[in-house]
């Protein structure tokens, strides 16, 4: 796959160039291993909400879900109301879907549990890290985003198909998908090679 040559000169992944706002995500968070809790559940829901829709639709209501879900704290969310769910079916800052919006809710009452049986989402979702990864951006699920997906529907949550939970996987750096002759691909793995995985 071809790169993309940024403002700067500089390659990145092909996907960088399909709108300005690509390049800051790409170069400051895609790809680089994450082990906060909020962070992971922000991603995990925004992910959600773009089924079906475009990464950049999201991106740029990334803010505006951040207000509207407490900044995405695990227990504030769980302990949103029904009044909740219509404040955010009004807010036209973000995705107005009932059934996405009620699954962030039931996802961080399904966080908390996970915290409880496993320490963190952090230990339990790096369990999970791609250890035999294909060529970068080949694909758009492996056998450990199945794998994942399966364990998180298990424990009840929703919204968290193979694909979803594979694109969550490349953003949070539990697989390196940066295109080779990426600015960034030695950068995530230099990050990856100091990274305590949580346990």
């Amino acid at each position: 796959m071809s790169l993309f040559v940024g403002p700067d000169g500089q390659n990145r992944c092909r996907w960088c160039g399909g709108a300005p706002e690509f390049v800051p995500y790409h170069d400051a968070e895609w790809g680089f291993p994450v082990s906060d809790d909020r962070r992971l559940f922000e991603k995990l829901s925004l992910e959600g909400f773009q089924s079906g829709l475009s990464w950049r639709t999201i991106l740029n209501k990334r803010e505006a879900f951040r207000a509207g879900f407490a900044g995405f704290d695990i227990d504030r969310v769980a302990a949103f109301t029904q009044a909740d769910v219509e404040r955010l079916l009004a807010d036209k800052g973000i995705v107005r879907h009932r059934g996405k919006i009620e699954a962030v809710i039931n996802n961080a009452a399904r966080a908390q549990e996970l915290i409880a049986e496993a320490g963190s989402i952090a230990a339990f979702v790096w369990r999970f890290e791609a250890q035999t990864p294909a060529p970068p951006q080949s694909q758009t699920t492996s056998p450990e985003s199945i794998a994942l997906s399966k364990a998180l529907k298990k424990r009840g949550w929703k919204f968290v198909g193979p694909t979803t939970i594979f694109a969550f996987m490349q953003a949070m750096g539990l697989v390196n998908d940066h295109q080779e002759g990426c600015i960034s691909r030695a950068k995530a793995e230099e990050m990856r090679a100091g990274f305590a995985v949580p346990v």
